[in-house]
């Protein structure tokens, strides 16, 4: 065989080998979302034996710097399950985080910590990725707005840059609570009422660096919102997401994702999705959701299109841009994987 026939010949071969390769490392089944935000499911990426593993509720989800995507469940046999990408259990620890809720991942001179929120406990806790707690906040009785401890619910928080850590009192009295790195009270709003500044169901909080000056979104859950903040606590902005009730806001490089626990209202069980947002806070794909629809500007009424997801409590987006999603009071599921195409 001629030198130019052979390498033609091997080419072709080659070529071949990869697209089948290819082809068969991409899952079969149904594509999920909308747009350019599409995805394939994986019901099965995180199961593990429940009796050795178990989970409860599996509450919310974040990728370390190594990669890794740790899994908070309110299941004291074991709080923290740390899987790998492909879903492999590499380790696993906690056992005194009855209420587990809140799992934020936060960088100190370079190392990873949790913050765990507790609502059983009423406490938020900082951790290392080891499990060692190394800060507890308490109920903040010196406010003057807690009559007893058990008022103080915690359900989320949120890191910023400089250390110092936001607390979302969101099953409580509905105030975010702004904390010095060394865990020392500076200042606090929202709260219930009536007005647009107040929140009701403050179910999450995270920083937002999207359009260059850190803000925060607060979840208004009962109200289909996420509510943004200046870092001293004054509204700037809301965005309507009609009939999602959402969780926690993730932000990921432009995109801002959320667990839509239920649709229209708290009132219908199994009937969650997964929302993605683009910079401008407008919804371009909808997991399991209907398509997102604007008229005049004015985003439509969501529901949940295909029960893929009962109760979503979170969502987690790796490095790969794929998601994790954790959900609560859905049959002790463990977390799905949505792998984007």
């Amino acid at each position: 065989m001629e030198r130019r026939t052979f390498i033609k010949h091997t080419a072709v071969i080659s070529a071949s080998f990869f697209i089948a390769k290819d082809l068969f490392a991409k899952p079969g089944g149904p594509v999920y979302g909308h747009n350019d935000m599409r995805y394939r499911l994986d019901t099965k990426w995180g199961q593990l034996n429940p009796l050795k593993n178990p989970v409860n509720d599996c509450h919310e989800m974040v990728q370390d710097s190594k990669g890794r995507i740790i899994l908070l469940t309110n299941e004291t046999k074991n709080n923290i399950l740390i899987y790998n990408k492909s879903g492999k259990l590499l380790d696993s620890w906690g056992h005194e985080f009855p209420g587990a809720h809140g799992l934020t991942l936060a960088k100190e001179n370079g190392k990873d910590y949790l913050f765990i929120t507790d609502t059983n406990r009423h406490q938020v806790y900082k951790t290392g990725l080891d499990g060692k707690i190394l800060m507890t906040i308490e109920c903040p009785m010196e406010t003057g707005l807690y009559q007893k401890k058990e008022e103080f619910v915690p359900t989320e928080t949120a890191v910023a840059d400089n250390g110092d850590f936001f607390i979302a009192d969101g099953y409580g009295l509905q105030y975010v609570f702004h904390y010095s790195a060394d865990g020392k009270l500076l200042s606090y709003f929202g709260g219930r009422g009536s007005e647009t500044k107040h929140l009701d169901n403050a179910h999450g909080v995270c920083i937002d660096k999207r359009q260059g000056t850190p803000s925060l979104l607060v979840t208004d859950r009962t109200r289909n919102c996420f509510k943004r903040f200046d870092l001293q606590g004054n509204l700037k902005e809301i965005i309507q997401l009609p009939g999602a009730c959402v969780c926690r806001p993730v932000i990921k490089n432009d995109y801002l994702y959320a667990a839509v626990l239920r649709s229209p209202d708290l009132n219908k069980e199994g009937s969650g999705f997964t929302t993605i947002l683009d910079k401008n806070n407008k919804v371009v794909s909808n997991l399991g959701g209907t398509e997102p629809v604007y008229k005049d500007g004015i985003l439509q009424p969501m529901s949940q299109a295909e029960k893929i997801l009962l109760n979503p409590h979170d969502v987690c987006v790796d490095n790969d841009e794929n998601l994790y999603v954790a959900q609560w009071a859905s049959g002790k599921v463990y977390p799905y994987k949505f792998t984007r195409v």
